[in-house]
């Protein structure tokens, strides 16, 4: 893809531009080609953006080859049976990473291309323009935009930060070689998700974050998901602010403040986790009278919308719910809206979402403190796994299933899942929101055995039952 694509189009109008090549500007290219439309797809660096580039794709099978060193070591959970594992070719198993990652970017992006003829793929920076877009001094045409230029990973500001060599979720998925020692400044889902990765491939880290694991999560979750990472000898370093931060000559130190006192963390290198910073530079924003919110990203309403007229916007530019399918669902509508009206909303009240730790966590609907604030009169129920015959059987009882209901019409407002297999369960639960389902459609509804999932059902049972009194598959 080259420059060479500005001049083919000059002059040439479009139904709509998109702005970012990513999941989003795909999902918003194609969803508009496939009603007939002519599109402008406009990219800029590396075609296929986040995800397939340096986030879900090359963090999850990194996270998945670390996990196999973990499962070898805790083989010994199984009587009679011993095993060990090792990385001893780190560099190995990035490049064959690199390898995934250039294999779905083709497939997934690039040679998708030929199989529309009315998208024409343009590459270059762009800007808008009255009229359509702007790159490199030429107009491409175009009655509507949505833009999608994505995020980066965000730098906090503490002190002396800048004078750190300091990586961040993209950097530090592609060294070559281990450190032997690492500080993870983030305790959200990218943070917890690289920390334990690293940790299993046997480098010391130590997690420092303001408040706690996970803060979004329910606090039974985070509560038991710090205490996983401890066992596996992950430091946390919870509740404290960031003071300084200084390059040595072994690394980096890093001083933390907490309960009015001082304390200096060390270590080889620093990974900087702590959330994203939406991709506007360049794009004319305010001279669009284009609104912003606090951090940067573009203000949209719910049928994607942004503050000028025609101009959508969708996808972690626009800061809301930073997940891959949720950023192709919102270019979806922002596309449809955009050719035929602005007739649909955005709805993420049945959100699935994953935190790839071991175990996992996957949630999806309200937390019984949003619920309550919300306005809901709630009951909860709260199954450890350790009641979940599945996990008996893989001797791994690790987590918990948290369930809120209404307390009078008893309908599932939230399902929030710690657990191996969890990622694989909360489908279930997405589809029960969705569709306004009870406790009791759940409890009364037929689960496979020796399942994960089979959980949802015990965890509904509990609402109203003593689950220990209860026999396999009793209902």
């Amino acid at each position: 893809m080259s420059d060479c694509c500005v001049s083919e189009n000059r002059g040439k109008s479009f139904d709509l531009a998109v702005i970012g090549a990513g999941s989003a500007g795909f999902s918003a290219a194609i969803t508009a080609a496939e009603q007939g439309a002519q599109v402008a797809l406009i990219g800029h660096g590396t075609i296929g953006g986040t995800c397939v580039n340096i986030g879900c794709v090359p963090s999850k099978t990194l996270i998945r080859a670390a996990e196999t060193l973990h499962q070898a070591d805790a083989a010994g959970r199984f009587a009679g049976i011993r095993a060990k594992a090792h990385a001893d070719n780190w560099g190995a198993t990035v490049r064959q990473k690199d390898e995934l990652v250039a294999d779905l970017q083709r497939s997934k992006y690039a040679d998708l291309l030929p199989a529309y003829n009315n998208i024409s793929y343009v590459e270059g920076q762009a800007r808008l323009a009255e009229g359509g877009v702007a790159i490199n001094g030429d107009l491409i045409k175009a009655q509507r935009l949505v833009i999608a230029t994505g995020a980066r990973p965000a730098v906090p500001s503490i002190p002396g930060i800048e004078n750190v060599n300091y990586l961040t979720s993209t950097s530090a998925l592609s060294l070559e070689a281990l450190p032997k020692s690492l500080l993870v400044i983030g305790g959200g889902y990218i943070g917890v998700e690289l920390a334990q990765m690293f940790a299993r491939m046997g480098v010391k880290v130590t997690i420092i974050c303001r408040s706690q694991l996970l803060p979004a999560a329910e606090p039974e979750i985070a509560e038991a998901l710090s205490g996983y990472f401890r066992d596996e000898g992950i430091q946390l370093k919870c509740g404290i602010a960031y003071k300084l931060t200084t390059q040595t000559d072994s690394g980096v130190a890093l001083t933390v403040t907490r309960d009015g006192r001082d304390e200096t963390l060390t270590a080889e290198r620093l990974l900087v986790a702590t959330g994203r910073a939406p991709n506007v530079e360049g794009l004319g924003l305010k001279e669009a009278e284009i609104a912003q919110e606090l951090n940067g990203s573009i203000k949209v309403d719910d049928r994607m919308r942004t503050t000028r007229s025609n101009v959508y916007a969708a996808g972690d530019v626009t800061g809301r719910d930073q997940f891959v399918y949720m950023a192709a669902y919102g270019a979806k509508l922002a596309a449809k809206n955009a050719l035929n009206g602005d007739s649909l909303r955005y709805d993420n009240s049945a959100m699935p979402a994953v935190v790839f730790t071991d175990p996992q966590v996957a949630s999806v609907g309200l937390t019984e403190a949003a619920a309550r604030i919300a306005g809901h009169e709630v009951r909860v129920s709260v199954l450890p796994l350790s009641a979940v015959p599945r996990a008996l059987a893989a001797r791994d009882a690790r987590g918990l299933i948290k369930l809120v209901a209404g307390k009078k019409d008893r309908k599932l407002l939230g399902a929030h899942i710690l657990a191996p297999e969890g990622s694989d369960s909360i489908q279930t639960a997405v589809l029960a929101i969705r569709h306004g389902l009870t406790i009791d459609d759940l409890a009364e509804a037929i689960f496979p055995y020796l399942t994960t999932v089979e959980g949802l059902k015990l965890a509904a049972l509990g609402f109203d039952k003593d689950i220990a009194k209860l026999s396999c598959c009793a209902g």
